[in-house]
């Protein structure tokens, strides 16, 4: 029972979180069969970048702003902007700015799940520190991924040379991101929280001005408005 209760505490978080951005689509839903077949694509990365952040660890060491800028987010955000270009970019399903966000966001919360399960059967986790990780890692990756596909979607209808601009917004906010949220946990871990904390709704509130905005700019928010007014 108590093995079921810590998986159940490892993987709750995430698929909470994606289901609560994937409802945040106001206009048209994504196919549910692809937004998993991401989350799982976002799992089966971790492996390759455990790889790759150990080999930088032995060439570089473990300073605290390569660390965090570099081999934390610097691997763990590419792999993912990586997978989404090659495997969603372009996919017809990708047709309004918000779907850049919802597969984002299941790419970030597949690698934080699997991620979540490994800490609590590697480490010596209890409930309430997955309860923590749920509030404050797990989030974070999710909020990672919102600003990585709000600079996709902005990417994938954009024309010229804001094309390029967005797609490397895309890869470069979440690492920035992702970086500072990593140095204060390895450089205050003694008052760590309480910056943590204030930084995680400072996510928050960036993450959802970029939902709204980007479902302010779908191309279907005008079939709704028509659907609305005919019935």
């Amino acid at each position: 029972m108590l093995l079921i209760s810590v998986l159940a505490a490892a993987i709750i978080p995430g698929i909470a979180l994606l289901a609560y951005f994937y409802w945040k689509d106001r206009y048209d839903a994504e196919p549910i069969p692809i937004v998993v077949k991401m989350f799982l694509t976002g799992a089966l990365i971790v492996v390759p970048i455990m790889i790759v952040q150990r080999s930088l660890v032995i060439w570089w060491g473990e300073n605290p702003f390569t660390y965090s800028f570099i081999i934390s987010a610097g691997v763990e955000e590419f792999f993912k902007w990586f997978v989404l270009y090659h495997i969603i970019y372009n996919h017809t399903v990708f047709d309004e700015p918000y779907d850049g966000i919802v597969y984002a966001v299941a790419v970030s919360l597949g690698f934080a799940t699997l991620e979540n399960v490994l800490y609590a059967f590697l480490q010596p986790a209890t409930f309430g520190s997955l309860m923590i990780r749920a509030l404050l890692p797990v989030s974070g990756h999710a909020l990672f991924g919102v600003f990585m596909g709000y600079s996709l979607g902005k990417a994938k209808f954009s024309v010229g040379r804001s094309v390029k601009v967005h797609l490397w917004l895309a890869l470069l906010l979440p690492i920035a991101w992702h970086g500072v949220y990593d140095y204060l946990f390895l450089t205050v871990p003694s008052t760590w929280v309480w910056l943590a904390v204030p930084f995680m709704f400072l996510l928050w509130f960036r993450g959802m001005r970029m939902v709204n905005s980007a479902n302010a700019i779908s191309p279907f928010r005008f079939i709704k408005r028509e659907e609305e007014i005919k019935y």
